[in-house]
């Protein structure tokens, strides 16, 4: 009877020793919950206070920088959780492009930029790229690996793949590059105008990317460009509106290097800064330089002279003086920049330097 009542009491000893390290355990794990929970709430309020400073201090979110990157990651938080039941955070090209992987590219390589809608949004007319007075279409064969890259919006509305008038191979510099010369009559040209009164914007897309003008002294990104631009009459003096037109075209790609994850270089933004430019012809006697060479027969385009916006040199989106056809010469030039932001958060700048082009874009 004694060892019955002595095992007993082993027993409840044991159970109750159990209970106790139970209770310890899921105290000492509550604590450790409430913990992480409390550093976590730390670590976001600091993270808030620095954010609130850098934008203080007047930190863009559209450039390339690392402070901009972060400052973009950052607004971007809530639409970079990913999951229904458990959110956790991913890339934006994870959450919008599900199973989409970057594309790499040697030195000297083509990659072609391909034309989108010309569109408005004053107005729900798209226009065909080559519907405009520009560059006629490479006759180039498209490369397999690059059939398939058209969105969803371009798939739907059946719009076909074309290639771009511009020449563009990694990581190789253009300077001043005359296209093409294109002569427009009384007709096209009163077009041209409706067109640039209602704000019709040209989109390329370069590794998937749309092509972006930003300004960081504006804050401010947008996708495509316009094709010209109107001075009101109030602000020149004149009689009449004077409408100009863009056709010269400042590419800047930047691209990420990293040997130890990857061969090549990855795209991680495409930028276009347009010029308006009456481009200025060498007359004949300046032709031949002194030293026997040919010079390139625009001084406004060069590979010393890079055209610049300037009222004295405007391209007039009109007739000529005696109603002859209006001649615009195209060209472009084009720069790689290295840059650390990783090709995951390349789509970060356009929800955040210019939110209305989200649905636009995206949908």
């Amino acid at each position: 009877m004694t060892t019955q009542k002595a095992s007993l009491a082993m027993r409840a000893s044991f159970l109750l020793t159990l209970y106790l390290l139970s209770s310890l355990h899921n105290a000492y794990a509550a604590t450790t919950r409430l913990s992480a929970a409390q550093q976590k709430k730390t670590e976001a309020r600091e993270k808030a206070i620095k954010m609130a400073k850098m934008r203080a201090a007047g930190q863009d979110v559209v450039g390339m920088t690392k402070e901009a990157a972060e400052l973009r990651s950052y607004e971007l938080r809530k639409k970079k959780k990913k999951g229904i039941l458990k959110r956790r955070e991913a890339s934006l090209a994870q959450v919008l492009f599900p199973g989409a992987s970057p594309e790499e590219y040697v030195a000297g390589e083509r990659i072609p930029a391909f034309v989108e809608l010309v569109e408005s949004k004053k107005t729900q007319l798209p226009f065909e790229y080559y519907d405009l007075p520009t560059c006629p279409e490479p006759h180039e064969k498209i490369q397999k690996r690059f059939k398939w890259r058209k969105n969803l919006g371009s798939r739907l509305m059946g719009h076909q793949h074309k290639m771009a008038p511009f020449i563009f191979s990694a990581k190789g510099d253009v300077s001043c590059t005359t296209l093409c010369m294109m002569e427009v009559g009384p007709k096209n040209i009163r077009w041209m105008r409706k067109l640039v009164d209602r704000q019709y914007r040209i989109n390329l897309t370069l590794d998937q990317l749309p092509v972006l003008m930003r300004s960081k002294e504006l804050n401010y990104a947008v996708r495509g460009y316009p094709i010209g631009f109107k001075a009101l009459a109030s602000s020149t003096g004149l009689q009449d509106d004077q409408y100009f037109m863009y056709n010269h075209f400042k590419f800047t790609i930047t691209y990420r290097e990293d040997p130890g994850e990857f061969e090549g270089i990855r795209i991680t933004g495409f930028d276009v800064h347009p010029v308006s430019i009456a481009h200025k012809k060498v007359s004949k006697d300046e032709v031949m330089q002194e030293n026997g060479e040919r010079q390139e027969p625009y001084s406004t385009c060069t590979s010393e002279v890079s055209p610049v916006n300037d009222p004295d040199t405007y391209l007039p989106l009109r007739v000529g003086p005696t109603g002859e056809d209006m001649r615009i010469l195209y060209s472009y030039e084009v720069y790689w920049e290295k840059s650390d932001i990783p090709w995951a958060d390349r789509w970060d700048v356009y929800l955040v330097g210019s939110p209305d082009d989200e649905i636009h874009y995206f949908a």
